[in-house]
């Protein structure tokens, strides 16, 4: 079984940049489509970002588009997220979640981290 840790969170100004990361334990993530959500205080967990097993294909969500990207090192065991230009709504936990690739849904997460975007 693969377990996820996430970091790289922390308290950043309006316009600046982060970036995360999941750091994969147990197995290797190699064959898992890896994600990234994401949820404020009072709001549902929403999907920010995710990139399959081999790492050629990613999907990045609309409300972060041109700002986020995703990637993953495989032989690092390792996805990353790249925030740029972050804006006070970015302000969450952010989670990373791990799916083997012929399963339909997420089913392994971390722990979360905290992102504070102050304006």
């Amino acid at each position: 079984q693969v377990q996820l840790v996430e970091s790289g969170g922390g308290l950043v100004q309006a316009g600046g940049s982060l970036r995360l990361s999941c750091a994969a334990s147990g197995r290797t993530i190699t064959n898992y489509r890896m994600g990234w959500f994401r949820q404020a205080p009072g709001k549902e967990r929403e999907f920010v970002a995710e990139i399959t097993w081999s790492g050629t294909t990613t999907r990045i969500a609309d409300s972060v588009k041109g700002r986020f990207s995703v990637s993953k090192v495989n032989a690092e065991n390792t996805m990353y997220l790249q925030m740029n230009s972050l804006k006070a709504e970015d302000t969450a936990v952010y989670y990373c979640a791990a799916r083997y690739y012929t399963s339909q849904k997420y089913n392994i997460w971390g722990q979360g981290t905290q992102v504070t975007v102050s304006s």
